[in-house]
């Protein structure tokens, strides 16, 4: 039933898309047929993105706004409504990640991934869905993490903003889902992008720690996760609300192997 997942005449926000994940989901809500617009606060990003959507033969709209600022947000969201409509589908990508030991972490750092990671997604929320409870019809997807579940070493910040994201997420469920708004999380396992390319060279032990642990035996595609956002934006998922679908090959259902056993 293809025409479940068509999302013609439907505008979309991605906020941050301008590459890796976030930019694979935004191409694939435009394959689908939406409308689809992106922010950063870099005009070289935006350039950068635009150049991908037109080697794709796809639109977008590209504008400049910082998601945390509620200034900058409103009157960014007022352009793109001018532009293109009201928004359908927003999802709540742009996030910051600061690795440091938890003594040696300065607290305006670790405020910034805060405001940056999990208020951000609350204020471009606040801006947007007053229009979907108008329309009873809304999309809203919130970019978790597996550091929504786990904790690691030198990322109490990014854990700390994707564990209250996963909250939030269940909240926004709670208050908004009788006006037919469907709030789900995405939370994405370890993903092949530029930015994890110097740990997935073989030998590294990140790279050993990824393929050993994972189920599916190899890193995820930013693909992946795209078709996941893109079910989550459909029709398809219209009775899936407060949802965290986690794209990561199996690795939260498993413990651990024993050396050798998941050798692919």
């Amino acid at each position: 039933m293809p025409d479940l997942f068509d999302l013609k005449g439907k505008v979309a926000l991605v906020t941050g898309g301008t590459h890796g994940i976030g930019l694979a989901i935004a191409i694939e809500l435009a394959r689908a047929g939406a409308r689809v617009s992106v922010n950063s606060r870099t005009p070289e990003k935006l350039e950068a993105c635009k150049n991908v959507f037109a080697r794709e033969k796809l639109d977008v709209f590209t504008l400049i706004f910082d998601v945390t600022k509620e200034e900058s947000v409103n009157k960014g969201v007022s352009i793109i409504e001018k532009a293109l409509g009201s928004i359908d589908i927003l999802v709540n990508n742009a996030a910051i990640i600061k690795r440091i030991p938890i003594l040696e972490m300065a607290v305006d750092d670790f405020r910034q991934v805060i405001e940056t990671d999990l208020v951000s997604p609350l204020i471009v929320s606040k801006r947007v869905v007053p229009q979907m409870i108008a329309k009873r019809s809304g999309k809203i997807i919130n970019m978790c993490s597996m550091m929504s579940e786990y904790g690691r070493n030198t990322v109490s910040a990014y854990g700390s903003a994707k564990g209250g994201l996963k909250q939030l997420t269940a909240n926004m469920t709670c208050e908004w889902a009788r006006y037919n708004i469907q709030v789900n999380g995405l939370g994405p396992g370890y993903i092949a992008t530029d930015q994890t390319a110097p740990i997935r060279e073989n030998g590294h032990p990140f790279n050993d720690l990824v393929m050993t642990r994972t189920p599916a035996a190899r890193w995820g595609q930013p693909e992946d996760v795209a078709h996941a956002a893109l079910f989550l934006a459909s029709r398809a998922s219209d009775f899936v609300n407060g949802h965290i679908l986690y794209v990561d090959g199996g690795i939260r259902a498993n413990f651990g192997y024993v050396k050798g056993e998941n050798e692919a």
